[in-house]
């Protein structure tokens, strides 16, 4: 999957997954006139991004009691400006009172209307008229950061270029370095083939605000074995035992490695601390 590839579809079971609900409840949905899936191998329903966009903000506002007019109205406005490609969390959808707020990058407006809005809120305190900025918060970026990372989770069986793209999307959005996308970005990105190299960048981008992580460390040691770079591979996991010394996949590593390299004694060594870990 890829957010140029308008043509990835998406099933019935992967969508029930990324929106945490059953069949029968996208099956209403789709049943009120919400989206308009097409239909793939056996009659089966076949979403794309921006079904899963829509049907998302349906059931946001739903639960916010919108009318169900009144959210269909909303939703046959977004379906005409959102591209089929457009991310999961491309966009963020309010209930204003009895309305729909629709915010896309720094712009904000009604989704019935197409009217801009301000981006403030006014409320009056004490006879005060005060202004709510209303610009992405921390806490909010670190929801979408982890709506991305959860995306990337579920995507890395059957979508892998999918799940780069999200797990790069949670580590951008995030607030504070997001140690669990960096990790498995670059996990994911070793599976690839051609894919180390990246996956070194995604490594030492970590490794510069978790300097002493053992996993990246013993990540990146992986990382140089697949390219070849043996000196390297050792370095990494001699700084992993460093900073573990009970890290047995890093003393089952670098033995094998070191056998490799004649190294009888480095091998012997790592070895039997392995099978004192593991025992």
């Amino acid at each position: 999957m890829t957010l140029g590839d308008s043509a990835r579809e998406i099933s019935m079971r992967e969508l029930q997954s990324m929106l945490g609900v059953s069949r029968a409840v996208v099956s209403g949905l789709v049943t009120a006139g919400f989206v308009t899936p097409s239909r793939g191998p056996r009659n089966g329903y076949r979403f794309t991004f921006q079904d899963v966009v829509l049907l998302r903000t349906a059931l946001q506002l739903r639960a916010a009691r919108i009318p169900p007019r009144k959210i269909i109205q909303a939703l046959s406005r977004l379906r005409e400006v959102l591209p089929d490609e457009l991310p999961l969390t491309g966009i963020r959808v309010s209930a204003v009172g009895n309305d729909v707020a629709v915010r896309t990058g720094p712009s904000q407006w009604d989704a019935v209307t197409g009217q801009l809005l301000l981006d403030f809120e006014v409320a009056e305190i004490k006879g005060d008229v005060v202004f709510l900025d209303t610009a992405p918060a921390q806490k909010d970026l670190a929801r979408q950061a982890e709506e991305w990372y959860d995306l990337g989770e579920k995507l890395r069986t059957s979508d892998m270029m999918g799940a780069e793209q999200a797990y790069r999307k949670a580590i951008a959005l995030s607030p504070q370095p997001y140690y669990a996308a960096y990790v498995d970005l670059g996990a994911l990105l070793c599976e690839l083939e051609a894919r180390c190299v990246d996956a070194l960048q995604v490594f030492d981008e970590a490794l510069s605000y978790f300097p002493k992580d053992s996993v990246l460390h013993f990540n990146r040691a992986i990382a140089f074995e697949e390219l070849g770079r043996l000196d390297d591979a050792e370095q990494s996991y001699q700084r992993c035992l460093e900073l573990d010394p009970s890290y047995a996949d890093a003393h089952h590593n670098l033995a094998i490695l070191l056998e490799t390299r004649g190294d009888q004694q480095g091998l012997i060594r790592h070895l039997s601390a392995y099978r004192r870990l593991t025992e």
